[in-house]
């Protein structure tokens, strides 16, 4: 991965990053805590910036709501209700509004208003096969997180966009997928697909070249005419908005590339996580997208490095018995089983040592991958699971602080 930094004018903090931008991406596999990451990063940028923030997530788990206290989270956005961050102690300058990719909607709310015309909409709206392709094709979903992402941005409705993506290889994906989709319905299979209905109009099925007879008369046994018909029918009616998925194809790719727009990568330091992240890292290199923030979640405390603890972790270790006869001449009745004491020291002493080391390596991953973006953030290990707006606030002051104690 080639190393790229900010210059010495750049942004420092992810604060700063997120004020000079208007959408921010998060990509990371899953189980990094990316969605919660997201989260906390848009809340943040409502009580430290101000203005109008949305956190759009388009990963199919439905953890945000719950977290800002939403209900029915969906394509519509909700604002999360003020009295809300009130209760947790939280003084907006900002709103915070909140809403989760419905792909079928926003398939449906595509073609009623980039079709050609209200019959064509409703001819693909109605036919059997539009459910089947929104609700299972393996791009649909990526695709129209695109177009969403597109949409709510060109409505100018909202100050900061921030987007929590699904899981690494899916983020690619997301990367690629209005390219991709207009190549699909543009391509020689469906020309081909829809050749005898082009020409034939509704007797189109008894028109065939000698090349694709064969393959006709097969698929006519095995699925009937009246399902090809239905193919031929949705890929044509689909393909009369093939001019409109190129055009938007080539906007959304111009606005990921924009200067207006960054992308934050999340990851643990655990192994696999680690290689997604650097491996995603350099892809978005690779393809010239801004690489603005590098989030490590889940990290151990700066302390565990400190060689005074690590010095008491030896003493811990060595001296064992002597530490152990000493609690026991404290005379307290719980410290009267001399062996059993020496046993605990040294467990809490190897613990302290072996969670330094994992300390000091996470130091020296993080120092590897920080010469890359332009800012770096840490979270720390939480005790309990982040399912409310207290715990989002907790990692947002952590991500826009710069520090962990």
């Amino acid at each position: 991965m080639s190393a790229r930094r900010a210059d010495s004018d750049g942004p420092v903090t992810l604060e700063q990053l997120m004020a000079a931008k208007e959408i921010v991406v998060f990509c990371g596999s899953g189980g990094v805590g990316k969605t919660s990451v997201a989260a906390a990063a848009a809340l943040g940028a409502t009580v430290h910036l101000g203005g109008k923030v949305l956190v759009l997530t388009i990963d199919p788990a439905r953890r945000l709501a719950t977290a800002l206290g939403l209900e029915g989270l969906g394509n519509r956005a909700h604002r999360v209700p003020p009295e809300v961050l009130k209760a947790a102690g939280i003084e907006a300058r900002g709103e915070l509004w909140a809403a989760m990719l419905d792909t079928k909607q926003s398939w449906d709310d595509l073609v009623l208003r980039h079709a050609p015309d209200e019959v064509t909409a409703y001819r693909i709206l109605d036919n059997r096969l539009y459910h089947n392709l929104t609700a299972r094709f393996v791009q649909s979903h990526d695709y129209i997180a695109m177009e969403r992402l597109f949409e709510i941005h060109a409505s100018g409705e909202y100050d900061l966009i921030v987007i929590d993506t699904p899981p690494t290889r899916n983020a690619i994906d997301f990367l690629d997928a209005p390219a991709r989709m207009a190549d699909f319905f543009g391509s020689r299979l469906l020309r081909w697909l829809t050749l005898p209905y082009r020409v034939g109009g509704k007797r189109g099925s008894r028109v065939f070249n000698v090349a694709s007879r064969p393959f006709y008369q097969m698929a006519d046994r095995i699925l009937g005419s009246k399902f090809l018909q239905d193919i031929a029918e949705f890929f044509l009616n689909f393909q009369s908005m093939y001019s409109g998925f190129v055009e938007r194809a080539k906007a959304v790719e111009r606005l990921l590339h924009d200067k207006r727009t960054t992308f934050a990568v999340v990851t643990t330091l655990e192994a696999a996580p680690l290689h997604e992240a650097e491996s995603f890292c350099a892809a978005l290199i690779e393809r010239d997208f801004h690489l603005g923030a590098l989030v490590f979640n889940k990290t151990l405390p700066d302390y565990l490095r400190d060689p005074v603890g690590s010095a008491a972790a030896t003493v811990c270790i060595d001296e064992a018995g002597p530490l152990a006869d000493a609690l026991v001449e404290t005379g307290d009745p719980a410290l009267t089983d001399r062996d059993r004491a020496a046993r605990v020291l040294r467990t809490v002493g190897e613990s302290y040592r072996n969670f330094s080391i994992v300390a000091m390596r996470e130091a020296e991953l993080r120092a590897e991958l920080a010469r890359v973006p332009d800012v770096v953030a840490r979270v720390p290990t939480f005790a309990d699971d982040i399912s409310d707006v207290d715990g989002l606030d907790a990692i947002s002051r952590y991500l826009f602080s710069g520090e962990i104690a």
